[in-house]
């Protein structure tokens, strides 16, 4: 079948690599000669394990190409996948700008007619929204799909091929049948399609979305309270998992959730909530507690040196939101990062893939590591910030050596406090008691001059 992509961000350059891996003919689309030349020479424009080499491969056999023609674009596809991106604005809401901009372009430019599928997460009543838009600009029949992605960044790739489920939202029969047959590859017998309404299919991708964030704030309000408490959270949350109703997907307490979609899914909810009259108490208490978490382990690292980090020395490792990826946006290493430079510390960033990105952002406000023990020399703690591999098992002594004291602050729980205490590091991780081996010698060796004394 002949597929067109809108847009190549990340859903758009998975979406229209994987779909040309299982035979079909794909031209995507972007604006950005740049971004356009370098997909062309098979360099993938964001990291993504796995995804580069398929561009290769199906650039190669002809099934993919890349184009900032947008006649060509819209002359090329049966089936036209809208996969721009929905920023937040400043009240929370989702900018449709690029979905509408994108809908009038193809409407304007068809020859014939064609399914729309609208790839991008929109809030409901959008594919309504954007048909009332469409149809006054061409003669041509044209149909309006939701297909909600469900891509982890990360793991784009084997979750497009391996999804959970596919949600089709559509009006027509024909054009819901239409998408249908593109997916079939992917599902095996136990895979579900859910063919549904085209409102509800909108609607469910928001509400997937802000229930895996409010389990990541949940578990870190839990961290916070064990942590007060003389509890470990992961001893508590050990029993609290094996109830089959909860199990543990998504409770991980760190230092809370970012990337593209929670932080703006989240607020662009709420703000459909209030739109239709309802109060969201709960979609508000998910962002603000994400939005506190940050803050808690700013004033972590603060209470460390007696509230005063001015003039200290911070290595951080990762920047990037989660691991497996280069994508920093609503990172909340960031937010730790201004925390610190606001307090007038200097901070070097160590990342894998993120720090080109990080670049962008601070420029010469920080410094930039090559690699991951190269940020600690002279520094006054570490700081990590992101679960990538590399950062599980490092080398203790190494650290040691390098930090002007054993302090680690980590913000995804990546080690064994008892190891810790036992190899007399100071550690801070996230709902477990603090490791203070210096503190408690010291301690100790003045309640033993006082009773010697």
């Amino acid at each position: 079948m002949k597929i067109t992509i809108i847009g190549t961000g990340y859903v758009g350059l998975v979406t229209g690599t994987c779909l040309a891996e299982c035979g079909n003919h794909v031209c995507c689309l972007d604006i950005d000669e740049a971004k356009v030349r370098s997909l062309r020479a098979g360099k993938c424009t964001i990291y993504e394990p796995g995804l580069e080499e398929l561009i290769v491969q199906n650039s190669k056999a002809g099934r993919l190409t890349f184009t900032s023609d947008f006649n060509e674009a819209v002359d090329h596809g049966k089936i036209l996948f809208i996969c721009v991106g929905t920023p937040p604005k400043p009240d929370g809401s989702a900018d449709l700008s690029g979905i509408e901009a994108a809908s009038k372009s193809i409407a304007e430019r068809m020859t014939e007619g064609k399914v729309v599928v609208i790839k991008s997460t929109v809030p409901v009543g959008t594919g309504d929204r954007i048909e009332k838009i469409m149809r006054p600009l061409t003669r041509h029949p044209v149909d309006l799909v939701s297909n909600p992605e469900f891509l982890k960044e990360g793991a784009a790739v084997s979750d497009f091929r391996e999804p959970d489920r596919v949600v089709i939202g559509a009006v027509n029969d024909e054009a819901a049948e239409l998408v249908r047959q593109l997916y079939l590859p992917f599902t095996p017998s136990n895979t579900p399609i859910l063919l549904i309404s085209r409102r509800a299919a909108e609607m469910c991708k928001y509400a997937a979305n802000s229930y895996l964030a409010m389990r990541i704030s949940f578990i870190n309000e839990m961290a916070n309270i064990c942590e007060r408490a003389n509890v470990d959270i992961d001893e508590m949350k050990r029993g609290m998992a094996l109830d089959r109703r909860i199990g543990s997907h998504f409770l991980y307490p760190g230092v809370g959730y970012g990337g593209s979609c929670f932080p703006k899914d989240v607020q662009a909810l709420a703000n459909v909530a209030d739109r239709v009259g309802h109060e969201p108490a709960i979609l508000k208490a998910v962002h603000e507690t994400n939005e506190k978490q940050k803050r808690v382990f700013i004033d972590r690292v603060k209470g460390e040196f007696e509230g005063d980090i001015g003039g200290k020395s911070f290595a951080v490792w990762g920047v990037s939101f989660k691991a497996r990826t280069d994508d920093i946006r609503e990172s909340p290493a960031l937010t730790i990062i201004d925390g610190l430079l606001e307090a007038g510390a200097k901070v070097i960033a160590y990342d894998p893939q993120g720090i080109s990105n990080l670049k962008e952002i601070y420029k010469n406000r920080l410094s930039y590591a090559t690699d991951a023990y190269g940020a600690l020399a002279e520094r006054d703690a570490l700081l990590v910030l992101t679960d990538w591999d590399e950062f599980r098992s490092p080398d203790f002594d190494r650290i040691r050596a390098a930090l002007k004291k054993p302090v680690i602050f980590d913000g995804r729980n990546l080690y064994n406090a008892s190891w810790m205490r036992r190899n007399r590091f100071t550690y801070y991780s996230v709902g477990r008691p603090p490791v203070f081996c210096e503190r408690e010698e010291r301690a100790r060796a003045a309640e033993l001059a006082d009773t010697l004394g």
